[in-house]
């Protein structure tokens, strides 16, 4: 009898182990998030954690100065809410181009890509700490996903380097002419792909800025000027082309032309075309009607002849001089964002160099040139 009692005895025992040993078993299981799938939370009364994050994509080398994405794949495990938001902090030696993500998603997980850029070899990543939104304003836990470090390395670019690294910096066109005594004025319009515009600059100008910008994420189309000496033949510079890993070199020649700049995106002068095509049909009407007063003998067709050479006369032949408003703003180029580098302290006449739709051209005083809108030009 004593025999059985301790023969049950450890049969107990050992039912007892097992059962121990699958408890502690069961948590582990389920934190394997890709093999179990997490029941969706229907009833929460306290707060609880519901986002799951880890990297999907983060780069292995980033140059300095480079634009680069990384990616946060998130599982959550409620089925209605209204947004993941993020709260990025610590980073270190980056420069965070929008705290907002681009977001994908399939059938199971969400994809959110941020965008940085490195300033410092000595940098790493934010913590990503993500909230749900909850369409009944329920609290939960916020998940953090720790930064990590970044591989960053530096160029060693030549003098001609203009600060852009870019997947692509194409010339469109460009244009060239006279800002003062001493100084030409370069216009280029440019499309850079995935490139940080902000650090764009040119060496041994005299002065340079972007004059308008129109971009899609971080795609760009610029237009740039640089005041250069007259004595510069050409506007030359590099940039890192991260595609095809190597210096890209650009190469503008200046050409001066008196023809005047119009737009951001067409910097040849088509209102100047219009007119010399106006001039040339005023022209052929005054031919037509010489050759009538010839052939018919009748001179009532000098008024074809006299009118349309006025016409002529009014445009190639325009006011030497123009007024402007005191406060009027003088513009580097004919672009209502442009530069303004000078204000008129009061009511004077300058002279006049040309005009195009709403804009007149003028010389200033110490010979510079500029733009000023027909708004400011003094009533009559």
């Amino acid at each position: 009898m004593k025999i059985l009692l301790a023969w049950l005895f450890v049969c107990a025992a050992l039912f007892a182990n097992l059962n121990g040993i699958s408890d502690t078993l069961a948590p582990q299981e389920k934190q394997d998030l890709s093999n179990v799938d997490i029941p969706y939370e229907e009833n929460i009364d306290t707060p609880s954690k519901v986002l799951y994050l880890n990297y999907e994509k983060i780069p292995q080398r980033v140059l300095r100065g480079e634009i680069f994405e990384v990616t946060i794949k998130t599982l959550c495990v409620v089925k209605e809410f209204v947004n993941i938001t993020y709260k990025l902090s610590n980073e270190e030696g980056l420069k965070i181009v929008d705290p907002l993500p681009t977001r994908t998603k399939d059938s199971k997980y969400y994809y959110d890509t941020f965008y940085f850029i490195a300033t410092s070899q000595d940098a790493k990543l934010p913590d990503f700490e993500a909230r749900l939104i909850d369409v009944n304003e329920k609290p939960y836990k916020t998940t953090t996903l720790a930064g990590e470090k970044i591989n960053v390395i530096s160029l060693n670019p030549k003098s001609d380097f203009s600060n852009i690294i870019a997947n692509s910096f194409d010339i469109l066109e460009y244009k060239t002419t006279t800002y003062d005594a001493t100084h030409n004025i370069v216009v280029f319009v440019a499309t850079v792909e995935n490139s940080d515009i902000s650090a764009l600059k040119l060496k041994d100008v005299f002065k340079q800025g972007i004059e308008s910008v129109t971009h899609s994420n971080h795609d760009y189309k610029i237009t740039y000027y640089a005041i250069v000496g007259k004595n510069i033949s050409n506007l030359s510079f590099s940039y890192f082309n991260v595609l095809k890993n190597r210096f890209i070199f650009i190469n503008i020649p200046l050409i001066v032309s008196d023809d005047s700049v119009t737009t951001q995106s067409d910097l040849k002068p088509t209102n100047q075309s219009n007119e010399i095509i106006k001039m040339g049909v005023a022209a052929v009407v005054a031919f037509i009607a010489f050759l009538m007063v010839l052939w018919r003998k009748r001179y009532i067709y000098l008024i074809f002849i006299f009118a349309p050479l006025a016409y002529i006369l009014s445009i190639a032949l325009p006011s030497k001089e123009v007024c402007i408003n005191e406060g009027a703003s003088i513009y580097l180029l004919p672009m209502s964002n442009g530069t303004i580098f000078e204000k008129a302290t009061t009511r004077y006449n300058l002279q006049k160099e040309a005009e195009v739709k709403g804009w007149t051209k003028v010389q200033l005083n110490n010979e510079k040139i500029g733009w000023v809108k027909d708004e400011d030009i003094c009533s009559r």
